[in-house]
């Protein structure tokens, strides 16, 4: 039985992988650059410093990534306001926290973003902790959100709550099993295959699905 529950924040928690994308494919149009939109939103959920080469080429990551970068915060500053919370989501962390978790909000993004996202779940009055960029060297698919969580509440084990194939990856790496929920827009099979335990349609359906899940209930 795992005593921390450890929630993605972009994509899971909040809408935010459709900005994303365009984000990247307006910051990588400028250097006259064009990867297919579905190619980008396959990239989403691991972070930039992997996403340039992973999606542009080891070539682009060499020539322009820090610029890509930057380039794309401006660009997804632009979209910020259009961010919504998923539903339910505040209520599936307080049922969370209430059945005893620990619970960490996990997010590589730049502090500015999260504590955005944060404030349109009313993350804050919940959680006992959570993440930003500043936290990790690496983003997912490496591990380091993940253990960077665990450290933050003295977790001695956890329960990865995520959308997309780099949070179960990034997890696997520690031993550590994964829930996931489609608003990633990866498929049941896909997050099945990168080792999610359970997969759900949403996080209301999660939310009453909890009795049947590692986080029925905490260790301690």
């Amino acid at each position: 039985m795992a005593d921390t529950a450890i929630f993605d924040v972009d994509g899971t928690l909040v809408d935010t992988n459709y900005q994303h994308a365009l984000a990247w494919f307006r910051a990588l149009r400028r250097f006259e650059i064009t990867r297919p939109m579905w190619r980008i939103h396959r990239g989403i959920g691991m972070g930039g410093d992997l996403f340039v080469a992973a999606v542009g080429g080891r070539d682009v990551e060499e020539t322009h990534g820090d610029a890509l970068r930057e380039a794309w915060a401006e660009e997804f500053d632009e979209l910020i306001g259009e961010v919504q919370a998923f539903e339910g989501a505040h209520e599936l962390l307080a049922e969370v926290k209430e059945r005893g978790f620990r619970l960490v909000l996990a997010s590589s993004g730049k502090k500015q973003h999260v504590e955005a996202f944060l404030d349109l779940v009313d993350g804050k009055s919940l959680a006992d902790a959570w993440t930003t960029s500043d936290d990790v060297e690496s983003s997912k698919p490496e591990p380091d959100i993940v253990s960077a969580a665990l450290a933050k509440v003295g977790g001695a084990s956890g329960i990865m709550v995520g959308d997309s194939i780099y949070d179960a990856q990034a997890a696997a790496k520690l031993g550590i099993p994964t829930l996931g929920v489609r608003t990633g827009g990866f498929s049941v099979g896909e997050l099945q295959e990168a080792g999610v335990l359970q997969v759900f349609d949403s996080l209301v359906a999660f939310r009453y699905a909890l009795d049947g899940t590692p986080l029925a209930r905490a260790s301690r």
